[in-house]
């Protein structure tokens, strides 16, 4: 479930409530806890009250008691080797592995935490990250192949996302398990975008410093990212979405060409050919040619049509032809057909701007983005381009430390953000102008949402 009565919580439901102090914040949880277990059911109904338990926190506790988890239970492991190989292989979730990586791996291969993926049953399906976090992690059996559903491990990110189907955090001795209680963690769950039936979910899992806002910010973005990553099948898939290595990367499809397509904050794209003219494109030959240079092998008419129109019962094959033989006047031999693919190199700006993230410059990919690709365009393959771009960029700033990095995203798409000004607060230097300007964009636009 989306919604329903747990957004009665209020935005901060989801979101571990530590204060200025995590120790004793988690000192009290741990009272309220040993409370419950004593007596599930009334401590239950007076957590809220006592050590200000969450209830999302507190109506977990209670399934879990209601599942006979024991303090003492390991969750158990239900797939290794092989079988476990086999499974995730032929899961749906192994398609955007790669996006997870990128957005939530990274940052848990820098820090001391590690990244879980697991299946709709809770089953972790990837465990990956820090070397040291992942060698404790395996110490309460938090590794590839266990079930971490509630019923199997307690209240838990992973878990919990699932039985609620929202993203939540799970602060210290917020777990049910007292083995447990050493880690903080945030999950989301990940959704089918055609069914809407959960996947499964995306989790960080670390220490202390993963209960702040931007980790459980961390796994919506990713999550998000995934399904729109999911809306295309395999074998329309972009290196955009996920650029493949060196020998054929993104930047190499346009290099040394001098045909070049500028469609970044344009609502009609502007294609430099090869003899030195600009010309500039209706949005339907721009939406065209940004398809015909993710899919480098090409496209046949039916694939064409449904990144356009999505598979509308209305889109007239003789339409998508009409508009091929007008776009071939334009750009001549450029464009050929059966299938249809374009027949020399050719640059352009979103290409740019995933190849800068593709080899983890975030500071030019920012640099070089001045806004969503085609904003106009409702085309299905142009919007899950889009979104995914602006998704990527958002989830690295978040997750950045360099203030320039996240100051030049805050002055341009993300001036409207709260989160991304209060990340710039959080890493510019105490005193610096930087940080008095973030503070007082984050204060605005506080007021502007009415939080």
């Amino acid at each position: 479930m989306r919604a329903g009565r747990w957004e009665l919580m209020g935005g901060n439901g989801w979101l571990a409530q530590v204060g200025d102090d995590p120790r004793q914040r988690a000192r009290e949880i741990a009272h309220a806890h040993s409370a419950f277990v004593a007596a599930p059911g009334r401590a239950l109904a007076t957590a809220g009250a006592g050590a200000g338990v969450r209830e999302v926190v507190a109506q977990s506790w209670q399934r879990s008691s209601d599942a006979r988890v024991a303090q003492d239970a390991e969750a158990p492991v239900t797939l290794t080797d092989a079988a476990l190989l086999a499974y995730r292989a032929a899961h749906p979730l192994s398609r955007v592995i790669g996006v997870l990586r990128q957005i939530v791996g990274s940052a848990a291969e820098d820090g001391d935490n590690v990244m879980a993926v697991s299946d709709a049953a809770g089953r972790l399906l990837w465990v990956e990250g820090n070397r040291a976090a992942r060698a404790r992690a395996a110490r309460i059996n938090f590794v590839e192949g266990a079930l971490w559903d509630e019923a199997h491990a307690g209240t838990n990110a992973p878990g919990t996302a699932l039985a609620l189907d929202h993203e939540v955090q799970i602060f210290a001795t917020e777990h049910f398990r007292q083995t447990v209680q050493a880690w903080t963690c945030a999950a989301a769950p990940i959704h089918d975008p055609a069914t809407g039936r959960i996947l499964g979910v995306v989790d960080l899992t670390g220490g202390d410093t993963v209960a702040n806002p931007y980790s459980l910010a961390l796994v919506r973005v990713a999550a998000r990212a995934c399904e729109e990553a999911l809306w295309l099948p395999p074998r329309t898939e972009a290196p955009l979405r996920l650029p493949p290595e060196a020998d054929g990367s993104v930047a190499a499809l346009g290099a040394g060409s001098a045909i070049r397509l500028e469609a970044l904050d344009r609502c009609e794209g502007t294609l430099r050919l090869a003899d030195g003219r600009t010309v500039r494109l209706t949005r339907r030959h721009s939406e065209l040619l940004i398809m015909l240079t993710l899919h480098q092998d090409g496209l046949t008419g039916d694939q064409l049509s449904d990144l356009l129109h999505g598979g509308l019962a209305t889109a007239s094959p003789t339409t998508l032809r009409v508009e091929l033989t007008r776009l071939r006047r334009t750009v001549g031999d450029l464009l050929s057909s059966r299938p249809y693919r374009l027949t020399a190199p050719v640059q352009a700006d979103y290409l740019d701007t995933a190849a800068a993230l593709h080899r983890g410059d975030l500071a030019a990919a920012v640099a070089g983005y001045p806004g969503p690709l085609l904003p106009s365009s409702e085309a299905p393959g142009v919007v899950s381009q889009r979104r995914w771009l602006d998704t990527q960029l958002r989830a690295s700033v978040l997750a950045d430390g360099d203030p320039r990095t996240i100051r030049a995203w805050a002055e341009g798409s993300g001036f409207n953000d709260l989160q991304v000004w209060e990340r710039l607060a959080a890493v510019a230097a105490h005193g610096s102008p930087q940080r008095g300007v973030a503070l007082a964009r984050a204060r605005e636009l506080r007021e502007e949402y009415g939080l």
